[in-house]
Order: structure tokens, then C-alpha cells, then sequence
């Protein structure tokens, strides 16, 4: 997702699209599943302020958001381990959103509800501002080529709107299995004055270069992707935390891991 500028209110004022919808066929349990209980546990967009008590049945337990859940299996598992929480789940993909109903439904979940919707607008229309006590973004598209960088989720104006949401002391959580989207997100989110880095170590970027440099006619046109600063190539920063427990490992990243693929793990506090 991207997004050109956000006002005060944290609405876009001229946005990127968000996500590619890909053809998808949702199985019959997925269907079923999206008759039986999405009643329950699927939530209508709407273009105003969602009360998050209300939606989860009186629930105070603390709200975590997860933008982009795929088929739902880590979501699932998390909920499940994380009862003292509740857990609001984004999805524009209707077998995605049926996998994790039927998976909701398998594992009698009561602390996870659903949106099928972009997210942009879902966080614009429907999140108060300084109500989230977390945000989970998982593996999101790495559009890998480079012409295709400006498509990418985090955007410096996308994560304003993100923290936005958050109350101070909440985290935003986020994984990547590609190098170069790792740093692109950690010197997006290391830029971020309101937020701060979890982590202790220090490390120098490797996959930009100096041709990546934002141009100074770029910068003067104003810029709707992200491009490093030679300062930021030339000096060390706050880097990478060890997974956290309850994210679970994909079957999907043990395949990379057995590989020698990375994957990485960024977690960041609200001031």
C-alpha cells in the first residue's frame, strides 16, 4: 500500500493502490464457512469510526490489528495463543477471509473478527485515531522489481497513518522474507519521530546503493516512494529483533529457512 499525503485527520488525500486482487476460488468448506459465520465474525465496511468494544461483544481486551492475513493460518494460531487479546484481521481476498472463518470456527476462536476491505480506507473510515494496541503486517507483497518499489506497503505517509492509530506504548510489528524490503522498512520506520526501535543492534545498509539515491529534482517534485539519503547509506542504524514467540513460523518461510533464506523482524513502540 502507499499513499501520497496525509492531513491531520489521517486521511489520504491521493493514494497508490493498495493491494492486486488475484483471481482466487474459495472451496466449499471456505463458502460455507463465509455463510455460517461470517454473520458472527465478518464485519461490513463502513465509512465511519468502528466501535471495537461494541464489535467484539463488550470485549476491553486490548485491540491488535493485522493488515493483509493471507489465508489466515498465523492469524488463527496467534488468536488462539493470545486469548487475552483481540484480534481484528484485514483481507481483500474472499478465500482468504473463508479460510480463517472456517479456521475460527475449527478452533472455536471468540477473539478475532474480520474485514474484508482495503485497508487504507479500513484504517481512514473505520480505526479511531489512538485506538490500536497493535498492529501486525506479515510478509506484505515485495514487489520485487525495482520499478515496482512505489507499490510497496510502507511508505513513509502510510506508516504516519499506521502510528496514528496506535496509543502510546502500542507496537507495530512487521516480517519480511526479502532483504531490500527489510531495509527499505527499517529506515522508513527508523525515520518515524514517533515511534522507537525495539532493538539493540546496530547495522549498516546492504542492498541500496548510491544510485538509489533520491536525485535532487526528485526531491524538489516531491517524492511518492521511498529512496534512501546518502546519509542514511553511510551510517550505522537500530536494526532487527529475534522473531517473537507468538509469531508462528509459516510453512511457506521453514521452506526459505531450510533454503538459507532470511527473514526479518522489526517491532516498533509508540512514544
Amino acid at each position: 500500500m502507499g499513499l501520497d499525503d496525509v492531513g491531520q485527520s489521517g486521511k489520504a488525500f491521493e493514494r497508490i493502490r493498495s493491494f492486486v486482487l488475484r483471481a482466487g476460488r474459495t472451496t466449499a468448506g471456505q463458502q460455507r464457512a463465509i455463510e455460517e459465520l461470517g454473520p458472527q465474525f465478518l464485519i461490513p465496511y463502513q465509512d465511519k469510526n468502528l466501535d471495537l468494544v461494541r464489535a467484539f461483544g463488550g470485549s476491553t481486551k486490548p485491540k491488535i490489528l493485522e493488515i493483509g492475513f493471507g489465508m489466515g493460518e498465523t492469524t488463527a494460531k496467534i488468536a488462539a495463543l493470545r486469548k487475552e487479546d483481540d484480534f481484528l484481521g484485514i483481507e481483500v481476498h474472499l478465500p482468504g477471509v473463508g479460510a480463517l472463518l472456517k479456521l475460527i470456527g475449527e478452533n472455536q476462536l471468540t477473539n478475532l473478527r474480520v474485514i474484508r476491505h482495503d485497508a487504507v480506507e479500513v484504517l481512514e473510515n473505520m480505526i479511531a485515531a489512538d485506538s490500536l494496541d497493535g498492529i501486525h503486517i506479515y510478509f506484505a507483497d515485495p514487489w520485487h522489481k525495482k520499478r515496482h518499489y512505489k507499490r510497496r506497503l510502507i511508505q513513509e505517509k502510510f506508516v504516519k497513518l499506521l502510528v496514528s492509530r496506535l496509543k502510546a506504548g502500542g507496537y507495530l510489528h512487521l516480517a519480511t522474507d526479502w532483504h531490500n524490503y527489510a531495509e527499505q522498512m527499517l529506515l522508513v520506520l527508523n525515520a518515524e519521530p514517533t515511534i522507537q526501535n525495539s532493538s539493540t543492534e546496530q547495522i549498516q545498509i546492504e542492498t541500496f546503493n548510491a544510485q538509489d539515491v533520491a536525485r535532487p529534482e526528485e526531491l524538489e517534485k516531491g517524492l511518492n516512494e521511498f529512496k534512501p539519503s546518502s546519509e542514511q547509506l553511510s551510517r550505522l542504524h537500530l536494526g532487527y529483533v529475534e522473531r517473537p514467540s507468538y509469531r508462528p513460523v509459516t510453512k511457506f518461510e521453514n521452506r526459505g529457512i531450510k533454503l538459507g533464506h532470511g527473514v526479518w523482524d522489526l517491532v516498533y513502540i509508540k512514544k
